[in-house]
């Protein structure tokens, strides 16, 4: 699984070759986004982004530039249209439907492949091999599992984005 800032997606080794799992569309990529709606209710990719703009506070895109970090560590985020949270050990989104940290937010986003690659193989996973950015710190990669295990994945291993690139194209 490729928890991606703008966009994830998952893959499967089948028989030896890797392949980017679709959606029922067909679309291989899902938009890093979550909206967070009324009654506890969400939308995950394509359709919370094409609510971003009008509902910006509510609507949470890249959230894995915030993963282990406090509020004094996210460059710019007076631009940006959240209302953080500043919290011990991470920063949270005030939305509609509270407080939410960006584990919780990627939890969502990886819910929604795991979600995906159980339809595609109609069985459920036994673990995952999740990438995440070479510069990740320890913090960051922590939250990551934390965000996996709150998605009901287990986590095998967590493998930079370059080493990934290597491995996928032999």
């Amino acid at each position: 699984i490729d928890l991606g800032t703008t966009h994830s997606l998952v893959a499967a080794v089948r028989h030896g070759v890797p392949e980017c799992l679709p959606d029922e569309q067909g679309r291989v990529l899902l938009p890093s986004v979550v909206r967070y709606l009324e009654g506890g209710r969400r939308q995950i990719g394509f359709d919370a982004r094409a609510a971003q703009a009008e509902d910006p506070h509510n609507t949470v895109v890249s959230a894995k530039r915030f993963m282990g970090r406090r509020l004094a560590d996210v460059a710019g985020h007076e631009k940006l249209p959240y209302r953080f949270v500043d919290r011990p050990g991470m920063v949270a989104i005030a939305t509609r439907d509270g407080e939410k940290t960006p584990v919780e937010v990627s939890a969502e986003i990886l819910a929604a492949l795991r979600q995906r690659a159980e339809d595609s193989f109609d069985a459920d996973l036994f673990g995952v091999v999740i990438t995440v950015p070479a510069y990740f710190d320890d913090a960051q990669r922590q939250a990551t599992k934390d965000a996996a295990q709150l998605a009901g994945l287990n986590v095998l291993r967590l493998i930079s984005e370059p080493t990934a690139a290597a491995v996928a194209y032999g």
